[in-house]
């Protein structure tokens, strides 16, 4: 069975970096595009990133300039790398892997369990 397994989160001081990855277990699935989500105390889901098949990428108007989002299709793994952290980048952020299995056209949806990060003053 294929998952996304995410690792990377963890707790920073402002202006730090950290460094998320979430990649698909298992063999035979192919990553085409990838986003990160993350959730925090008081707002709902919201997406702050993502990449399309062909590497264009769109983020958030929060994280614009600091986090970028990347995609090494040989490991088929999606990465976020955030800069210049904030108190307010503090949540659980989720990734989604977007692909196909084997030799299946089916376009499959993969959700990470969610890492933590928390950025402290």
């Amino acid at each position: 069975q294929v998952q996304a397994v995410e690792s990377g989160g963890g707790l920073v001081q402002v202006g730090g970096s950290l460094r998320l990855s979430c990649a698909a277990s298992g063999s035979g699935f192919t990553v085409y595009t990838g986003a990160w989500y993350r959730q925090g105390a008081e707002v709902g889901r919201e997406e702050v990133a993502s990449i399309g098949v062909h590497g264009n990428t769109d983020y958030a108007y929060a994280v614009k300039g600091r986090f970028t989002i990347s995609r090494d299709d040989a490991s088929n793994t999606l990465y976020l790398q955030m800069n210049s952290l904030k108190i307010e980048d503090t949540g659980v952020y989720y990734c989604r892997l977007s692909g196909t299995r084997g030799r299946s056209l089916a376009l499959v949806e993969l959700y990470g369990q969610g890492t933590q990060v928390t950025v402290s003053s």
